[in-house]
């Protein structure tokens, strides 16, 4: 079974962080909290995690999968930027939002679409955001889920489901599932591809 370490007021130890981060370099793959649900996720330089996510979540393997991010800077590593979706998404991030751009050559194939394009997060929430800074590398972001089944939302379902599929449960209590709001950004016009639990009003508004 997967060893299960609590996150205490959505917050980890410099020890829990070194054993997530050691998990991760291992090929691990791991179930963590953000603002919007609980994510399946692994190092997404890591071609054999990645495919193993896939096989957890019975997923196709032509369904993208979107990865978190720390900052901006670490976004403009993997994605094109222009000076206004740039703007965007200093207004956005962190938060409950997943936008869509075009990859640049160093994203990893396994991550970018057939339309060379990539999904990125920077949640509202220190969990992801401390493993992404630990680990240096993206953390793929996919629901913490079967495919086609609801989304699991307390550590007991975490662990009774998935325990014996993944190597570390972080918990952080439960989380009503809302998944993210997508947006495209491809060109440039904020384009809203889903509705999510970010606020899209705010999106509309930016292009009336």
């Amino acid at each position: 079974m997967a060893i299960q370490i609590e996150a205490k007021n959505s917050r980890l130890t410099e020890t829990q962080i070194e054993l997530i981060s050691k998990t991760l370099c291992d090929g691990g793959v791991i179930i963590y909290p953000t603002d919007t649900i609980y994510g399946i996720g692994c190092d997404i330089t890591n071609k054999d995690a990645i495919n193993r996510v896939r096989s957890i979540k019975g997923r196709d393997a032509d369904k993208p999968m979107s990865f978190v991010c720390a900052d901006l800077l670490h976004i403009k590593n993997y994605a094109q930027l222009s000076t206004k979706s740039e703007k965007i998404l200093e207004e956005f991030l962190p938060g409950a939002y997943t936008f869509v751009l075009l990859s640049s050559k160093q994203a990893p194939k396994e991550v970018i679409t057939e339309q060379r394009t990539v999904g990125l997060r920077i949640p509202d929430h220190a969990v992801p955001l401390s493993i992404v800074n630990s680990l240096k590398q993206p953390l793929l972001s996919t629901s913490a889920n079967f495919s086609g089944e609801d989304v699991l939302t307390n550590p007991t379902e975490l662990q009774e489901y998935m325990g014996d599929k993944v190597d570390l449960i972080i918990t952080d209590g439960e989380i009503l599932a809302q998944p993210s709001s997508v947006i495209s950004l491809i060109n440039d016009e904020p384009t809203v591809l889903r509705i999510g639990k970010g606020d899209v009003t705010r999106m509309n508004n930016r292009n009336s």
